[in-house]
């Protein structure tokens, strides 16, 4: 064995190695739904946009059209990329945070989760503000369910945001 190794074994038998929990494998510890609130919220201001979004009539010069193409396309865009951003980010807390602990005080749990992904995608392969609306919902059960397994309470707060909607906060 060589000398660097054997300071190695020694090293850890003095400090072995603990284990440790966190959404981004380093382990930081942090975990926090807001940002796949912000996501499913930006899903849903997209869907208002698209909506409000005004197609051109027959005849309509091709610059307008291409204006109207153009714009649609990138609502549509970031509506997936947001769409995304909130699947991601659930599936940290999924995968990450959540054991099998949490069940007990959230029995519900993997039913909450596997809404809220199929929502999304549902957000993904369509334009529909009902779809974006349910999943922000959910997000925020999720929410809840989350600061419950910290032992805090929450509050729903106005996003204060276009969209419109709320976001659930710990309380102080």
């Amino acid at each position: 064995m060589s000398l660097a190794r054997g300071m190695f074994h020694f090293a850890h038998r003095l400090f072995p190695a603990k284990v440790a929990y966190a959404h981004c494998d380093i382990p930081c510890g942090i975990y926090d739904p807001h940002l796949a609130q912000l996501a499913a919220l930006t899903v849903i201001r997209m869907n208002q946009l698209i909506q409000g979004l005004k197609r051109p009539g027959p005849g309509a010069p091709p610059q307008e059209v291409d204006a109207y193409n153009a714009e649609l396309g990138r609502l549509v865009a970031v509506k997936e990329h947001h769409a995304e951003v909130c699947k991601q980010e659930l599936r940290i807390f999924w995968g990450d945070y959540f054991k099998p602990e949490h069940l007990q005080q959230v029995p519900d749990l993997h039913d909450k989760f596997w809404k809220a992904m199929k929502l999304a995608s549902t957000t993904r392969q369509k334009n529909d503000l009902k779809a974006a609306q349910d999943l922000l919902a959910t997000v925020q059960d999720i929410a809840e369910a989350f600061w419950k397994t910290k032992g805090a309470q929450v509050r729903r707060q106005p996003s204060r945001q276009t969209a419109g909607g709320e976001l659930v906060y710990p309380a102080p």
